[in-house]
């Protein structure tokens, strides 16, 4: 199977150099100064274990043609529509298996590609690019969840699940993607939401008086949202994420919240806004997540 991965940032720089390690055939398509760097000084990964470097097959949008299988796809969500652009020379063939925040990006590409050329995919990760340049693991967690959504790309979703055994990663695949994507989305979205608003990470905001009572609310309303939608979300895999979120001892946060701090462009209109409207469109009364989303236009308005 050729892989092709759209850039080497925190998601596609970090499972595809353990995919490499493992003998995957991958290749990353950067952007110049990117490549050049990479090209010059390997791929490194940081994590809280080891530090290591991989030699990357690495092209730019020039060399690109129709030869791969597989393009992964794991740009910051406001950056899918030159993502998309950059792959004209290689998305008349292959499936694509997008790890992005939010579900409109998958319609987009239902639209544009067919469904049966779009597989699902889930990345758990917190990670980032160092002042360096290489990918620095911030947490042990590191895991993808992948799935078909369709019988047409069943077997590549598998054979490339079948891949993911020996990256050292852990891996799950799902039988129901798109609930997995729903899972995952009513997750980060109380995540991001609660601790860009309150500017502080889980444990902070679940030791104030009022945080656990607030970060449940938060949760609830993108339950309500998720299960209008048709896909309600499991009262096993509710308790899990609550567990998570008000965890005293936590100091998880979103990367939403890092790069508001950083005065980076924020995700808030794909975790935040996207959700908002499919419960605006079912009914759903959701004021929590709407002071979220509000508060993030404000912070990101530079006048």
């Amino acid at each position: 199977m050729k892989i092709l991965i759209l850039g080497a940032g925190g998601i596609g720089g970090y499972f595809g150099a353990r995919l490499i390690q493992s003998g995957a055939d991958v290749t990353f398509l950067l952007r110049d100064k990117r490549h050049a760097k990479i090209k010059a000084e390997g791929l490194v990964i940081e994590t809280p274990k080891e530090t290591f470097t991989v030699q990357p097959n690495a092209i730019t949008k020039d060399q690109l043609k129709p030869e791969y299988d597989l393009i992964v796809l794991a740009p910051k969500s406001f950056d899918f529509e030159d993502a998309l652009a950059s792959l004209d020379g290689a998305s008349s063939k292959g499936v694509f298996l997008p790890f992005l925040n939010g579900l409109d990006h998958i319609h987009q590409l239902d639209a544009q590609y067919g469904k049966d050329r779009v597989m699902g995919g889930v990345a758990h990760i917190a990670a980032t690019i160092s002042p360096t340049g290489a990918v620095k693991q911030l947490t042990d967690l590191h895991m993808l969840t992948v799935g078909h959504r369709s019988a047409a790309h069943e077997k590549i979703a598998r054979d490339f699940f079948a891949l993911c055994e020996n990256a050292g990663f852990d891996r799950l695949f799902s039988e129901n993607i798109e609930q997995s994507l729903w899972d995952k989305w009513v997750f980060l979205g109380s995540l991001a939401g609660m601790t860009t608003l309150c500017r502080g990470h889980s444990g902070k905001i679940s030791a104030a008086k009022w945080g656990i009572e607030s970060t449940t609310r938060f949760y609830a309303e993108s339950c309500a949202i998720a299960a209008a939608n048709g896909f309600p979300i499991a009262l096993a895999a509710q308790k899990r994420a609550l567990e998570m979120l008000t965890n005293v001892q936590s100091s998880f946060a979103a990367s939403m919240l890092r790069d508001l701090a950083q005065g980076n462009m924020t995700e808030h209109d794909h975790i935040l806004g996207q959700m908002i409207q499919r419960g605006v469109d079912k009914g759903i009364d959701c004021p929590l997540l709407k002071i979220a989303h509000t508060h993030l236009v404000v912070e990101q308005d530079p006048s």
